[in-house]
């Protein structure tokens, strides 16, 4: 009889080569032991052959708490579970107050180990309410990283900080090694560019995309990347969906800082001209969809591998938030868990990339960007058996069979080209292909590595 618990064979996807008929050994929740061809014994012996096999896919940007009584983490969770993501990165604008303090933390923590279904890594923030100071004890707490935003979306849940405060902030938490994520998009001129279109009525499907113009989004990247370059801090841009926003980011890394850069799949899958046309307010984003032909060049950066990593920038707002005429009047955000993985390898198959890049992008690339890195993000002896099943099979998306808090998609009618026929977390099965097989409560928050 075999010590492993689980062994799962199949052509296994890693950062840098495709394993043909591999085969994973599973003991205690970690992998144990890995090859190829014949594989040994086990309680459970799993027949991928023909299938695809890479890890768990950390999702770095999931806003499950935006909305209050709406979805929440234990909801969340379950629709990472069935769209291949083991891990996700919540982040900390909660309504109706942001994770700013250690206490605060600590009462997500216990949400996390009581409600989900998957691990949780989580992000602090620091606002005026708890001051800068709190930065020590959400980082002795656990964060595994800050994130703050140069544009107010809610005047408490989700403000402006000023520049030099940012500075200040940066200062304070570069000696962790944790990465300050900053939302960028300039404030003054949004509200300039809005409050002019409203006056003159300008206010139709594809007015937000001219109100965010790209100086709007540029000069936000800059101001991040140069305040990082002041500090010595990792300056991280969350959602970068301009090609000039990697030819920033790539002038501070040639220069020696540590500037990392996150687009999302919706920037890399939907265009203005297509998508937006369609979908109206499901597509409001911050920032805005992108025309086709930006669209194109924020690929030629993935095939770079120029992207720290790609995200779903989760967030699940009822339809009644997306439904004004008045584009400026709805939410900004959208689901994402569960497309995120089959939409980013779809992208790659289209555009001639590598599954590799899938497991760079959505599993390697973020769990060393928060500090995760080696328990998570890869199939090595050692790491957790996060593993994901993807089953090759063409398919259009319906939005309608979402575990998701809500039953729409901007992806709505997308071809995939693969499936998630099962999602295991530290070697339990947690998603069958069909329903969520394991408990809640059966995720467990995880903690940075201490930044060397």
């Amino acid at each position: 009889m075999s010590d492993f618990d689980l062994v799962v064979r199949g052509n296994i996807v890693e950062t840098d080569r495709i394993v043909q008929d591999g085969w994973l050994a599973v003991r205690d929740g970690r992998v144990a032991a890995r090859g190829k061809g014949a594989a040994p014994g086990a309680k459970e012996v799993v027949d991928a052959r023909g299938q695809w096999v890479m890890p768990g896919v950390l999702d770095g940007q999931v806003h499950s708490g935006s909305q209050a009584n709406q979805e929440g983490l234990g909801w969340a969770s379950r629709a990472a579970a069935a769209g291949g993501v083991t891990t996700m990165i919540e982040m900390p604008y909660d309504d109706p107050e942001p994770v700013a303090s250690r206490p605060q933390l600590d009462v997500k923590i216990a949400e996390i180990e009581k409600e989900c279904h998957v691990d949780v890594a989580a992000y602090g923030t620091l606002n005026d309410k708890h001051g800068l100071e709190a930065a020590a004890g959400l980082i002795e707490g656990g964060v595994c990283g800050f994130k703050f935003s140069t544009f107010e979306a809610s005047p408490g849940r989700f403000p402006r900080v000023e520049e030099d405060t940012l500075m200040e902030a940066f200062r304070l938490i570069a000696p962790s090694g944790l990465a300050c994520g900053v939302h960028n998009q300039n404030q003054e001129l949004t509200r300039k560019n809005i409050k002019r279109m409203t006056e003159a009525g300008d206010t139709g499907w594809d007015a937000f995309l001219r109100a965010h113009t790209p100086l709007i989004e540029n000069l936000a990247t800059a101001t991040i990347y140069e305040i990082g370059a002041e500090t010595g801090a990792r300056a991280h841009a969350v959602h970068v969906s301009l090609s000039r926003g990697f030819e920033i980011c790539n002038m501070y890394r040639r220069a020696g800082h540590k500037a990392s850069i996150e687009t999302c799949v919706q920037y890399l899958m939907l265009n203005h001209e297509e998508h937006t046309k369609k979908f109206g307010a499901k597509t409001k984003h911050y920032p805005p969809i992108r025309p086709k032909a930006e669209v194109d060049r924020l690929w030629t950066h993935i095939a770079n591998n120029e992207c720290t990593f790609v995200s779903s920038d989760h967030v699940s707002w009822g339809l009644e938030r997306k439904s004004d005429p008045n584009i400026f009047k709805n939410a900004s955000g959208g689901p994402g868990l569960e497309v995120l993985l089959p939409a980013f390898w779809t992208g790659c198959a289209e555009h001639g990339i590598s599954p590799t890049m899938v497991v760079k992008q959505l599993c390697d690339g973020p769990a060393r960007h928060f500090l995760l890195d080696p328990k998570k993000g890869s199939l090595n002896v050692g790491a957790d058996a996060d593993i994901v099943i993807l089953k090759p099979e063409k398919y259009r998306y319906d939005p309608s069979t979402s575990l998701s808090a809500v039953t729409w998609s901007s992806s709505e009618g997308r071809e995939f080209q693969v499936k998630v026929a099962a999602t295991y977390v530290r070697g339990a099965l947690a998603w069958d292909g069909k329903k969520i097989i394991n408990t809640k409560g059966s995720g467990q928050f995880v903690r940075p590595n201490k930044a060397v």
